[in-house]
């Protein structure tokens, strides 16, 4: 049976919700707004102009693209005009039948428009033309056509290095949508999948984390968004991955990890988010790529481990299959990182929900 209406906005106005209290949403936006910035300060973004193109988006990069051509055009016409008007070529001074111009056809600011435009974009149809009666005229000559070979030049290095930023690369990396905690050789651990769209390598990749909570010192001072170092590793290593594969990450919940005093009871009602990075180099292109996601404490989930994803077939290949990707199956587990390590706690805990069948070995 289908959802109703009032189901599907409820969902809506959760994920909302969710969306607008994190750090870092899960395809790796900031949740960052700037505010009261001084007006000098701007001036930083003009000066830095390449990279202001590039982060902008496409809507305002065509509309700076189509403005710089115009209003260049424009600005040249006057530059025409003034030549024209300067050697009297203009159709209000009436000049004589015998009248030498200094541009063929030009004798207002339409026509000097459409030079200018001809001039800039090479198009010569040849019904207006320069001639030698002007040195000014051949001056300002040159220089547009020096102008109009860079500003094509510049807007299509600006194109071409905003179609291949390292962040499109980077949609080819996904993240499993939730997290888990689990044992994993020995160890109670909190596990992501992480995995590689593209048959091309990820070289030199490394993984890492942060855990950022609001907290208060002992000298009552609050600290918002406090950042903790988390540590990922992989069953073939902690750097330099070999990324052919979707891979598993594990964080070991030992006392120095965050995650040790924590419960599953009192797990859900935390309040912290888990920032997960990826820093890597594409093998075709050589550019680097910096992937990010984040989870928040409902987007993990204790005592549950993730399905297989790769098989081997009988041709020999091994063949991955992203229909496990993200599934889950649940699994022993104890209710606190406490417990796992102390065996006293774990049978003497009086409010944690443990997995049935779980026997500590320390």
């Amino acid at each position: 049976m289908g959802r109703t209406l009032t189901q599907v906005f409820r969902d809506y106005l959760t994920e909302w919700r969710i969306h607008q209290n994190r750090l870092v949403t899960k395809d790796g936006h900031c949740n960052i707004e700037y505010s009261n910035i001084r007006y000098k300060n701007w001036f930083g973004f003009i000066l830095d102009i390449w990279t202001t193109l590039i982060e902008i988006n496409w809507t305002f990069l065509m509309f700076f693209f189509v403005a710089s051509f115009i209003l260049s055009w424009f600005v040249f016409a006057l530059f025409w005009y003034c030549v024209g008007g300067t050697n009297g070529d203009l159709w209000w001074q009436n000049p004589s039948a015998n009248h030498s111009a200094c541009v063929v056809n030009v004798y207002d600011l339409t026509t000097a428009f459409l030079y200018s435009l001809e001039t800039q974009t090479f198009i010569a149809y040849g019904y207006r033309a320069i001639t030698t009666l002007c040195p000014g005229a051949v001056a300002v000559y040159v220089f547009q056509v020096i102008l109009g070979t860079i500003i094509p030049c510049f807007w299509g290095g600006v194109i071409m290095a905003k179609m291949s930023l390292p962040k499109k690369r980077a949609k080819a990396i996904i993240f499993s949508k939730m997290a888990v905690i689990c044992t994993e050789q020995d160890a109670l651990c909190l596990k992501i999948r992480v995995a590689n769209l593209r048959k091309s390598l990820m070289i030199g990749t490394q993984i890492y984390g942060k855990f950022i909570k609001t907290t208060t010192t002992t000298e009552g001072e609050t600290i918002i968004m406090d950042q903790v170092n988390i540590d990922f590793s992989v069953e073939t290593g902690k750097d330099n991955l070999f990324f052919i594969s979707p891979l598993t990450l594990y964080h070991v919940i030992d006392k120095t990890s965050p995650f040790f005093e924590m419960a599953v009871d009192t797990f859900r009602n935390q309040d912290f988010e888990l920032v997960v990075f990826m820093d890597s180099v594409a093998e075709y292109t050589s550019f680097s790529c910096h992937v990010r996601t984040s989870y928040i404490p409902k987007e993990i989930i204790w005592g549950y481990q993730f399905l297989p994803i790769i098989i081997c077939t009988k041709e020999g290949k091994y063949r991955v299959d992203f229909s496990n990707f993200a599934k889950v199956t649940s699994m022993e587990t104890p209710h606190c990182a406490q417990c796992f390590h102390n065996k006293n706690a774990h049978q003497h805990s009086g409010h944690g929900m443990d997995n049935e069948g779980f026997d500590s070995d320390l």
